[in-house]
């Protein structure tokens, strides 16, 4: 079938084309609103700026598709092939995406408000600049589990994400909104999140074992139980974390901003903690075994009952700070 003929169909009224053949068909900017092509092979099909609003295409063959600029917004693409999809610009808004390959897919500038992307394959994608603000990609044990790894979100916006035990696997993430966003258990090692805003954003069980966070800003953030070992968090901002328990062996917080942070029982053995800032921070419990903390500024902190074994504490501002012994110093 040509896309002239199905578009005058549509306009006749019929709107279910479900398991149709349309591999190749051009239906560049087609007003096809509420269409069903439910398990339709649509591969290599031209949809650049085709009107798709609340259309039906669950399990439908999509692969190496033209989508751009196509409004999908609300449309069910539920278990839909998208593998090496052009989806630049589109509009998902609301869209169900639930386990959706889209590997390889081109989403630059893609938006993803609301969208559900529980079990989606986003591997290798790329989605610079898109909007996910409030999309879900949580994983759900035994229903589904998100895969991003590869994935390139330079940019994105991620506002109130669900992205909890999503598989973020050294996904670019630099520059990225990831402001209240929930990465609970999520699987970040050797992610790039340098300059990511993730204020307010919760990193509860997380694993960023040789993560990037150079200049990020988790002002708030909670990181209770997070595993960050040999992580790069230069100049990092971690004003008022919550940090219990966090493993920070061996990692770069070089000039880091930690002031107000709760760092109970928290590993940082062997971590450079070079000029950092420490003012007023919880360090109950904590190893600092062989830490570098020349240059730091731990004024008002709490040491109480903490390792620091072997801990070069050159130049460390230590006024008004508790120390492991339980005495203040006030020097």
């Amino acid at each position: 079938m040509k896309g002239k003929e199905l578009i005058k169909l549509y306009a006749e009224g019929k709107k279910e084309f479900n398991k149709a053949s349309l591999n190749g068909i051009n239906l560049y900017s087609a007003d096809l609103i509420g269409i069903a092509l439910n398990d339709a092979k649509l591969r290599g099909a031209v949809l650049i700026f085709t009107y798709l609003n609340r259309a039906q295409l669950a399990k439908a063959d999509l692969i190496g598709t033209n989508l751009s600029g196509a409004y999908l917004t609300q449309a069910n693409l539920h278990g839909a092939n998208l593998h090496t999809a052009d989806l630049h610009g589109a509009v998902l808004q609301g869209a169900d995406l639930r386990n959706t390959i889209l590997s390889l897919a081109n989403l630059v500038d893609a938006n993803l408000m609301s969208a559900d992307l529980r079990g989606s394959c986003l591997e290798s994608a790329n989605l610079t600049c898109a909007c996910l603000r409030g999309a879900n990609l949580r994983e759900e044990r035994r229903t589904y589990k998100s895969n991003l790894r590869g994935a390139t979100l330079h940019k994105a916006d991620l506002l109130g994400a669900n992205l909890k035990g999503a598989n973020l696997a050294s996904v670019n993430l630099r520059n990225a909104n990831l402001r209240e966003a929930s990465l609970t258990g999520a699987d970040l090692r050797g992610a790039d999140l340098s300059q990511a805003n993730l204020k307010g954003a919760s990193l509860v069980d997380a694993n960023l074992v040789g993560a990037k966070l150079t200049g990020a800003n988790l002002t708030n953030g909670r990181l209770n139980r997070a595993q960050l070992e040999e992580a790069k968090m230069m100049k990092v901002n971690l004003k008022g974390a919550i940090m219990a328990d966090v493993k920070l062996l061996n990692t770069d917080l070089s000039q880091a901003d930690m002031s107000g942070a709760s760092m109970i029982r928290a590993d940082l053995s062997r971590a450079n903690l070079t000029g950092a800032n420490l003012f007023e921070s919880n360090l109950t419990d904590s190893f600092l075994t062989r830490a570098n903390l020349t240059g730091a500024n731990l004024s008002n902190a709490d040491l109480n009952q903490a390792d620091i074994t072997g801990t070069n504490m050159r130049n460390v501002k230590l006024q008004g700070a508790t120390m492991p012994d339980g005495s203040v110093n006030n020097y």
